[in-house]
């Protein structure tokens, strides 16, 4: 793994229920900053996606926005930040944050939170990037789903070492430190592929 130098950070264009999810981008941003790390994220200037791109450029850290055309024309576009990338698609968006980024990190956040997380997910299933995911799961957010995911294990629709590779820490520092030493477990050169043509998964 090569050294990281920016993070795509998904989270909600709400800001939530409890301030504590404002209060803990604001210190995941800070913390960026402090470590020289680049944000990228979805260029919006409302929730969470604002509190963390305000915080790093008051701290003079550096942000990258990425949004396409008619999210602009709906006025949430953040016009303050350090760079903006203009795209015409939601997956275009994707594809560019994911050139721009080292690894992922999902704050809490509604739908377009959970599209993002589960397409760079996939990505690494099928190793098409080798890249850190890690949940930042403020007060449990992302306890469910991790309870999800882990029945889909058990279940048999999930390989536990794809499990394994999703990382989640509720603290910042702790979460930041397993993204920047991440070491993926890997499933034996495509294995995985071949045990579901053979029905062994």
């Amino acid at each position: 793994m090569s050294e990281i130098k920016s993070i795509c950070v998904f989270c909600g264009s709400s800001a939530g229920s409890n301030e504590q999810y404002s209060l803990k981008a604001r210190e995941l941003g800070l913390l960026f900053v402090e470590k020289g790390i680049t944000l990228v994220y979805g260029g919006s200037n409302v929730g969470l996606m604002r509190e963390i791109a305000d915080t790093m450029m008051a701290a003079g850290g550096k942000v990258i926005g990425v949004m396409p055309h008619n999210l602009i024309q709906l006025e949430v576009a953040h016009n303050g930040i350090t760079e903006f990338r203009v795209v015409e698609t939601m997956a275009e968006r994707k594809a560019v944050m994911d050139e721009l980024s080292d690894a992922f990190i999902s704050m809490p956040g509604g739908i377009g939170t959970l599209d993002e997380l589960f397409e760079v997910m996939s990505w690494n299933q099928l190793e098409l990037i080798t890249k850190p995911v890690a949940l930042f799961n403020v007060l449990g957010y992302w306890d469910q789903l991790l309870a999800f995911l882990d029945h889909s294990v058990d279940q048999r629709f999930v390989k536990a070492e794809h499990r394994i590779n999703l990382i989640s820490e509720n603290d910042e520092k702790i979460l930041l430190e397993k993204v920047l030493n991440y070491k993926p477990v890997k499933v034996e050169g495509g294995k995985w592929i071949k045990e579901l043509r053979e029905n062994k998964f």
